[in-house]
């Protein structure tokens, strides 16, 4: 018996696995840097940094899950070019950054948390303020990091999902496992091992802690993340900070991006005039 459920154990977490994607992509025709971030765990994480102005804001920008900083890089130039210092990262379990036990969305928001940091202590930097920007599990983790880091002005959250169970129940109808009692089983399983109960981490309970500008951004034509899930998200809203942006195309592609950065663009730059002014 003990062995049978050590190799169920062994098999969720398989397939519950992020895909490792290596990419060498850089920002063209912008004065990056590769940089080494420490974060928890003793490990280290791979990042992209694009110094901006003396004194600009600074964001810290996190994919989702099987992603690497590369999936995010054509929001650089933009961003760059708006006036921002970039701090871009690969997660860990994902793209160049170490390896750890498992990856999740409290491992992502202990990520982006050391990114923070790391902005923080770096010679001849002096950002004025600080902002995030996740995709998918990545934009959970932003909200719930927003929840916990005072320094954070401004999130804008990319196809964020409402609640991990309701993300792992499609996935289990996606793999034909029914919900009792291996899909309950398994729910159970993964909250035991991430250290967390969904309910604390799940974006929809995070936005009610949030009280800085939020802008969520959500594909129409989303399948894995329906759009009904960033209404849920915007509906649990603390404060009227909090703006919905829906926009043509799907959870990984939002068509011609260049159409919706000028909304993101108006929102940061709006989140952050009282502090750099």
């Amino acid at each position: 018996m003990a062995a049978g459920v050590t190799l169920l154990n062994l098999a969720i977490r398989r397939g519950l696995a992020a895909p490792r994607l290596v990419s060498t992509a850089v920002p063209e025709g912008l004065p990056w840097q590769e940089v080494s971030v420490p974060t928890a765990n003793g490990k280290n994480l791979f990042g992209c940094f694009i110094p901006g102005p003396s004194r600009a804001p600074a964001l810290v920008v996190m994919h989702g899950w099987g992603g690497n900083a590369q999936t995010m890089l054509p929001l650089a130039a933009p961003l760059h070019g708006a006036g921002y210092t970039l701090l871009f990262l690969d997660a860990r379990c994902h793209g160049r950054s170490d390896a750890d036990s498992f990856a999740s969305l409290p491992r992502f928001a202990e990520d982006i948390e050391a990114g923070l940091a790391w902005l923080q202590r770096l010679p001849g930097i002096d950002p004025v303020a600080y902002g995030l920007i996740g995709h998918s599990v990545g934009a959970g983790a932003a909200l719930l990091a927003g929840t916990r880091q005072s320094t954070v002005t401004a999130i804008v959250s990319l196809a964020a999902f409402a609640h991990p169970a309701g993300m792992m129940r499609r996935w289990l109808a996606a793999m034909h496992i029914p919900y009792w009692p291996l899909g309950a089983y398994i729910l159970a399983y993964v909250q035991r091992v991430i250290g967390y109960r969904f309910d604390d981490i799940a974006p929809s309970r995070s936005i009610a802690r949030l009280f800085c500008p939020v802008l969520i951004v959500h594909g129409l034509a989303d399948e894995t993340v329906p759009f009904s899930e960033a209404q849920e998200i915007f509906a649990a809203r603390a404060t009227d900070l909090v703006e919905l942006l829906p926009v043509p195309g799907s959870h990984d592609d939002y068509g011609d991006i260049d159409l919706h950065l000028p909304a993101m663009l108006l929102f940061l730059e709006a989140a952050f005039i009282p502090v750099v002014v």
